[in-house]
């Protein structure tokens, strides 16, 4: 989210190069998963469901891994900045470029609506336009990727806000209780369940984030010394038993199964971390796929492409996810994601060549 890792000393950049891979990789799962038509289909046999489960869960650690490494980052502008020029700075980077893509997509629908009420149709819209975009601003806002957003930077305030506990060990493990409030209550349902009101859930995430950029080298000198097949086999283990609390949810009369912060998918996110830490950088991603540069248009522009691009592309009949198979349903996700992915990654690459590369972060 354009935040950069200091580059005055030499050692910090060399020791930092996996920042960029996992941005990145963070990035393609929080893409294919909102670019996946798999979300709500019921199929009939238990083959299916597991197909449908495995294909989802995959990508499911992306959005904690994300806020690990966002923590993992923001850890120097804490030290660097005073809290009034933190907040500045992440106006012009980040807000500012939001608001903009924000108001551009609610225009674009606007657009949309207008031609179809033009030619008979959209009666709701005809009826009352006011309340019908006041709904979609608030659909957008909350209820989209663009939350997500919003969520980080009020996470980054309560940090700030509480700066001088950054690196007790007991603030770090209330936010992890107030996380795991979040787990239970997908069992309970004492609040809703939805993201969006999941509005201290990831705090947790950012600052251990920040914990981690603190004890550094101590955390990598360990992670190095644990065999591959270790790695390899919790990580299957975590995966599973997510697949696992995934159905059970759903039997159960869950409505959001997927949920990021279900148990299973925090031990599953977190394993997920430490693997990509210790497979390091990736050199191609790096060097063609411009992390640094190039992720926070991604993030903002991937969500556009869904809502207003792609139902147009791909509108006629044949385009049925009701009834295709699993297998073509899973096909047509990653149809999807390539052409979201791919276009959302060009427009930013272009943008970040005119003076509209401000609304990409740049």
């Amino acid at each position: 989210m354009d935040i950069e890792v200091k580059k005055e000393t030499a050692p910090v950049k060399k020791n930092f190069d996996f920042v960029d891979t996992i941005r990145c990789i963070s990035m393609f799962g929080i893409v294919f998963e909102h670019s996946a038509v798999l979300w709500g289909t019921k199929y009939s046999t238990m083959g299916d469901t597991f197909l449908q489960v495995i294909t989802m869960q995959f990508w499911k650690f992306a959005t904690i891994a994300f806020f690990l490494i966002g923590g993992f980052l923001i850890n120097y502008k804490f030290t660097e900045y005073t809290p009034g020029q933190y907040l500045a700075r992440r106006f012009k980077n980040t807000i500012k470029p939001w608001l903009f893509w924000i108001f551009f997509l609610v225009i674009a629908t606007l657009i949309q609506r207008i031609i179809v009420a033009s030619r008979g149709g959209d009666a709701v819209f005809i009826n009352g336009p006011v309340a019908y975009f006041a709904e979609q601003f608030r659909y957008i806002l909350f209820e989209s990727s663009f939350w997500f957003i919003l969520n980080f930077l009020i996470c980054i305030s309560i940090l700030l806000i509480f700066k001088k506990y950054l690196y007790k060990l007991w603030f770090g493990l209330i936010w992890a209780a107030v996380s795991l409030v979040y787990s239970v209550n997908l069992y309970f349902e004492w609040f809703v369940t939805h993201h969006s009101a999941a509005l201290f859930g990831f705090v947790f995430y950012l600052w251990l984030g920040v914990y981690l950029n603190r004890y550094y080298e101590q955390v990598i000198n360990y992670i190095k010394k644990i065999k591959w097949t270790y790695v390899g086999l919790v990580n299957i283990l975590f995966f599973i038993l997510s697949c696992l609390e995934v159905i059970y949810l759903a039997k159960h009369g869950s409505k959001d199964e997927y949920n990021t912060l279900r148990i299973s998918n925090i031990l599953y996110s977190l394993s997920m971390f430490v693997l990509l830490l210790k497979m390091g950088s990736v050199k191609f991603i790096d060097k063609n796929l411009e992390p640094r540069k190039t992720t926070f248009g991604i993030y903002l522009l991937h969500q556009i492409l869904i809502i207003r691009l792609i139902p147009e592309i791909f509108k006629w009949d044949k385009w049925n996810v009701a009834t295709f198979t699993v297998t073509e349903n899973i096909l047509y996700s990653i149809l999807r994601f390539a052409l979201v992915y791919g276009l959302s990654f060009l427009l930013t690459r272009l943008l970040l060549k005119t003076k509209l590369k401000w609304t990409v972060g740049g």
